[in-house]
């Protein structure tokens, strides 16, 4: 488990987080979202004693991590998949490691096989490729067989085989009863993975839920309708809270009212419908909706491209 209680981190005059609560419980995969400069790596190396915090706390499995006497049996981590000497084999790198805490050699074969290095795990960690650095870095977090497990952009580089393998990693280690807390931005993958998020912006918690009450909470839900009488429909359903936008496809998009109420409403007016269905807002719909007030980092409009040229 990792809770953190009022925590907060300066540099200067900035305040990259700040006073956030959050609890990341064992038995599911937490995501943590949130723009670039919110606050995330900062919050990520607070939890393993990278950088300290300037006031509150952050512990995990009930201690602070300087407190742990084998912190790589009670936590794994990746920060940064390059950290390893590049001048070392996979196999070396990971031997020098499990050193330091009295763990055997099998152990290393065994995490070598899971991360599939077997067939490398005997060059230079230099000439690996991004993938090939992420899966040795996720073997490094796995070594000492952690109760709690924290990726920062775990599938970066990873082609799809690798993304499905971090996945099916990270649902079945949660499922073990460990404590998964997993940073992406990608938010396709999350939705696959995640149970619970923890959104962050400019340094202050944005939501932290289970994903589907992130979505609903953030998004509108809309009914999509075709019908062969388009303007019957809308004029049978207008009210003060309810709006209808004609689509190109010629489908309708309707915001106030149900699938069923529409349904309701079509049959009283003697129309047919061809569809109707209810279509809930993605995750990044969601996330795009949380963070735009706290995006530090904007890219300028690209409708206004070349409009100084």
């Amino acid at each position: 488990m990792i809770r953190a209680e009022a925590l907060v981190k300066r540099y200067g005059n900035k305040v990259a987080v700040d006073a956030i609560d959050f609890t990341v419980q064992p038995g599911q995969v937490t995501g943590f979202l949130g723009p670039n400069g919110a606050g995330k790596s900062t919050t990520m190396r607070m939890i393993v004693g990278l950088d300290r915090p300037t006031a509150g706390r952050v512990e995990v499995n009930g201690r602070l991590y300087r407190e742990h006497q084998a912190p790589l049996r009670e936590v794994g981590v990746l920060l940064d998949a390059k950290a390893a000497n590049g001048g070392r084999s996979a196999y070396k790198h990971l031997l020098s490691i499990a050193a330091t805490h009295g763990i055997g050699v099998s152990r290393v074969r065994e995490v070598i096989g899971l991360a599939g290095l077997d067939s490398v795990a005997g060059r230079r960690v230099g000439g690996f490729s991004l993938g090939m650095g992420q899966r040795l870095g996720i073997a490094t977090a796995l070594l000492g067989d952690p109760a709690t497990i924290i990726l920062d952009e775990p599938v970066n580089g990873l082609d799809p085989e690798g993304v499905r393998w971090v996945r099916t990693l990270m649902r079945k280690l949660a499922a073990e009863g460990r404590t998964v807390l997993l940073s992406s931005h990608l938010m396709s993958e999350m939705a696959q993975t995640a149970d619970r998020l923890i959104v962050i912006g400019r340094g202050r918690i944005l939501a932290d839920d289970t994903i589907g009450n992130v979505i609903s909470s953030a998004t509108r839900s809309v009914t999509r309708v075709r019908t062969p009488e388009s303007e019957r429909l809308v004029a049978a359903i207008t009210g003060p809270d309810i709006i209808a936008t004609m689509l190109a496809d010629g489908a309708i998009e309707i915001i106030g009212l149900t699938a069923e109420q529409v349904a309701i409403a079509a049959a009283a007016s003697g129309l047919v419908l061809y569809e109707v269905a209810s279509v809930s807002g993605s995750l990044e719909d969601a996330y795009i909706a949380l963070t735009a007030g706290e995006v530090e980092y904007r890219s300028s409009d690209t409708a206004n491209t070349g409009a100084h040229e």
